[in-house]
């Protein structure tokens, strides 16, 4: 054999072999069954946020007593941040090259956070908050190590936000009932 046919013989061994890593990659360049623990662990996380999502929007729209106003106010700001993180985290799976759960069947059945139904009172709603936010963060804890793991910068940023963020409203909403 000649030099050209040696280096043609290499050339496509290399090719197949990449080839044959990239069938095991997602369109980012992580690992594809990684990935797809990774978009478990995503959806799992978008059904939490989606049941409390749902928790938050029942508080600010029955809220009574004198905390009225400044309540209702801020369940309307909670609940405006937590759709766009839904929005954010569903898009993350499908970065992932994944299926975002996108049932409501489906989140209750999969959420940690449960349902809350006809609060009124502003220290339940606001103890049902600090506990949602906990759960939350948890998770998230869960995925941000994942995420380092695996090297996933998207998610890691992601989660690491998310934790800085709602680590400050655990200590405002504990701070309000004096906890």
């Amino acid at each position: 054999m000649n030099k050209t046919a040696d280096m043609a013989i290499i050339s496509n061994e290399f090719i197949t072999k990449k080839l044959t890593i990239m069938k095991k990659m997602n369109a980012i360049g992580l690992d594809l069954e990684k990935s797809k623990e990774m978009a478990e662990k995503l959806n799992d996380l978008l059904a939490n946020f989606s049941v409390y999502y749902m928790n938050v929007r029942g508080f600010h729209w029955n809220i009574k007593g004198e905390k009225f106003f400044m309540l209702h106010e801020k369940f309307e700001e909670i609940y405006d941040d937590l759709a766009e993180k839904i929005d954010e985290i569903a898009e993350r799976v499908l970065t992932l090259s994944f299926t975002p759960a996108h049932a409501y069947s489906t989140y209750i059945e999969q959420s940690q956070i449960k349902e809350v139904k006809n609060v009124s009172c502003g220290r339940e709603a606001v103890e049902s908050l600090l506990e949602g936010f906990q759960t939350l963060i948890m998770k998230e804890r869960a995925i941000l190590e994942m995420a380092g793991d695996m090297s996933d910068e998207g998610t890691n940023a992601l989660m690491s936000d998310y934790i800085r963020e709602q680590e400050k409203t655990v200590w405002m909403l504990s701070s309000f009932l004096q906890k």
